[in-house]
């Protein structure tokens, strides 16, 4: 199947809010990252197929150091019930990755992920449970 993940996904242990810029809410936080894509948990439905732009705010390295924020075109790819019902998986795909965001999203996953990696065997049976 040519449509399933080509890379492997790293869950994040840093709180990171992620926007949907059009109109600006609050989509939910950052369960996993990928350089061409992520796992949003939030507490709302979404519109699948949604073209839109997403303003992902990751952590500073230090307390006196602004957040490192960073938006990107993405496009929702789906949006799922959570094993909590009260919760919604939203699985986005970045459609225009520059360098610059995939250098960004590089550092991110080497300093942020935990130290194991999620299987791609199944995408659906992943822990996605809110950090």
């Amino acid at each position: 199947m040519s449509d399933r993940r080509k890379e492997t996904r790293r869950r994040l242990v840093a709180f990171t809010p992620v926007y949907d810029l059009h109109p600006r809410i609050l989509l939910g936080y950052l369960g996993d990252l990928t350089l061409r894509g992520a796992l949003v948990i939030g507490t709302k439905l979404t519109t699948i197929n949604k073209e839109t732009t997403v303003e992902i705010n990751f952590p500073s390295e230090a307390p006196d150091q602004p957040v490192r924020s960073v938006r990107i075109p993405a496009r929702i790819a789906w949006c799922r019930t959570d094993e909590s019902p009260q919760y919604y998986n939203i699985g986005i795909e970045f459609t225009e990755v520059s360098p610059e965001h995939q250098d960004l999203f590089q550092q991110v996953l080497e300093r942020y992920h935990f130290r194991h990696t999620l299987s791609d065997a199944n995408p659906d049976q992943s822990d996605t449970s809110i950090m």
